[in-house]
């Protein structure tokens, strides 16, 4: 026989808000959620990320300090 009263309320229709405009609605244990990152406006889900590291930090850090990488001997 499983215990009385030993889960939260659970909430069907809670609200998911990013700042401060509603983005989707889904089940929850809150009423409200707050967040700062949803898939509508993540770089990759948006198609607008962009890469930071266009040289390369290994081939960067060999050149300033003069180590020469195994394929180039």
């Amino acid at each position: 026989m499983p215990k009385k009263d030993i889960h939260p309320k659970w909430y069907d229709d809670t609200k998911v808000y990013c700042d401060g405009q509603l983005v989707m609605t889904v089940g929850s244990t809150k009423p409200e959620l707050s967040v700062d990152i949803w898939s509508g406006n993540h770089p990759f889900y948006t198609g607008s990320q962009k890469m930071l590291d266009t040289e390369g930090r290994v081939e960067r850090f060999m050149r300033k300090y003069g180590i020469e990488s195994e394929s180039e001997s």
